[in-house]
């Protein structure tokens, strides 16, 4: 009979630490907050210094694109001026980035 069906080897019951249980899953979340929830609350803070630090003269983009110089700094908005005569009002948290300085006069 042994030949169709191999014979079934059982681990002895209750046998085990349970640390080395749950080894995969300590590792497991090791290895994701190294690799995705540290990145991303540094990318956090480092996006939260940028806009506490707006000054008005900054060149920004905002996050759909948009680039500009700060005009005004309020506390929730900031108008940003994209042409002669033209500004917008946007909401702090959505500019994605300082430029340097000058880059809106080399790029028109």
């Amino acid at each position: 009979m042994d030949l169709f069906i191999s014979t079934a080897h059982a681990a002895p019951a209750g046998g085990g630490d349970p640390f080395m249980a749950f080894l995969p899953l300590i590792i497991i979340f090791v290895l994701f907050y190294f690799l995705l929830i540290r990145p991303q609350m540094k990318r956090q803070k480092e996006h939260r210094q940028l806009v506490e630090n707006l000054n008005t003269g900054d060149e920004i983009v905002t996050a759909g694109g948009v680039v500009g110089r700060i005009t005004e700094v309020g506390e929730q908005f900031v108008i940003v001026e994209v042409a002669d005569g033209v500004q917008l009002k946007v909401q702090r948290h959505t500019i994605g980035g300082v430029m340097p300085k000058g880059t809106l006069k080399s790029g028109a």
